[in-house]
């Protein structure tokens, strides 16, 4: 089987025009270096783990139902708003080989993050019997974010599948 090299071996002053030296400057046409434009702001990489996206959603749901609970007497239309921008987060810094994971997070974060705001106060079954009747009767917003995480993630991985046959195939 064989491997491929990632990196090139160039040498710093054997590099072709137009290329970075290691300190960060572009060689300019009189010898010298100029200077490297800013960088523009962007939306981070995708560097979340399947496990990382999870964790993620369930946190930023949690932290949502506080927000919920504090600022909005615990609504549940503004938990089910702030639960949109939080799956399509998801879906987007999850990394590409795990993309199928982020809506399978996103009703797990729905229901993680909702306890707070279920008002159950007699136990343990009160607590679950709240936690099923919000999850039965605001199935709207968790079906609504899944699909956001799903059509993002099935988006992503169809832009990954092009560029996969755009590139050219190594010859052997």
């Amino acid at each position: 089987m064989e491997q491929y090299r990632t990196r090139s071996m160039d040498h710093p002053q054997r590099q072709r025009p137009g290329q970075q030296h290691a300190q960060g400057h572009v060689p300019a046409q009189g010898g010298r270096p100029r200077p490297r434009p800013a960088p523009v702001r962007r939306m981070p990489r995708a560097r979340l783990t399947g496990l990382g996206g999870g964790l993620f959603a369930c946190a930023a749901m949690t932290l949502a139902a506080g927000i919920a609970w504090l600022l909005f007497d615990s609504s549940l239309f503004a938990y089910g708003l702030l639960f949109l921008p939080v799956c399509a987060a998801t879906a987007l810094w999850v990394r590409p080989a795990e993309l199928v994971t982020a809506p399978i997070s996103a009703p797990i974060a729905f229901a993680a993050g909702v306890w707070p705001l279920t008002g159950g106060s007699g136990g343990f079954g009160a607590q679950l019997m709240g936690i099923v009747s919000v999850l039965s009767l605001h199935a709207g917003w968790l079906y609504g974010g899944t699909l956001v995480a799903a059509l993002i993630a099935l988006v992503r991985k169809a832009v990954l599948s092009g560029r996969r046959r755009r590139l050219p195939r190594p010859t052997a």
